[in-house]
């Protein structure tokens, strides 16, 4: 009995959504059939099947090949059914998009890192090349003498005379 009461409030709701033909078809009542009830159950069941099974796809609209800013920016074109049929194909452009987007971002995080060591790089060369240079003019003869002179305990003295060369035999 209760299959019956589901049946006849589902019916109810179809009729109130439904045109005058579909209320006559979907309507029928187990005492206007001549039958024990069974078959006119059945028959109510196959059109409520039918009548929702219509229901479902009266909302989608036909395909039409001009798609408007507004119907995409209103969702319309989200109701097609093309659309659900390539929900696994937008899904993996989405994964490919986010990986890609990721990919950039961390080739970006890197570039800023090599600037950075570059950056350091050149400041240790600068750095090196300014101690060279002081240390070659700390070496020049000029400023050690300089040193010697400011320097009077030191028994280092300048040569006066240019040095001369001792030959040795070495067979002597």
């Amino acid at each position: 009995m209760k299959e019956d009461d589901y049946i006849q409030e589902g019916l109810s709701q179809v009729e109130a959504y439904s045109s005058p033909q579909q209320n006559e078809s979907a309507t029928l009542s187990p005492e206007t059939d001549g039958n024990d009830g069974s078959s006119s159950i059945e028959d109510e069941k196959l059109s409520l099947k039918e009548v929702i099974a219509e229901r479902a796809t009266e909302d989608e609209a036909p395909h039409s090949r001009n798609f408007t800013l507004r119907k995409i920016l209103g969702g319309d074109i989200l109701n097609a059914r093309v659309i659900r049929q390539q929900l696994w194909l937008i899904v993996l452009i989405v994964f490919f998009m986010i990986i890609y987007v990721s990919n950039r971002y961390s080739c970006q995080k890197d570039l800023i890192e090599i600037d950075k060591l570059q950056k350091e790089l050149q400041e240790a060369k600068y750095k090196a090349l300014s101690s060279s240079s002081q240390l070659t003019e700390q070496c020049r003869e000029s400023h050690v003498l300089d040193l010697l002179k400011q320097n009077n305990d030191s028994t280092l003295k300048i040569a006066n005379q240019p040095p001369y060369i001792i030959d040795v035999n070495p067979d002597e």
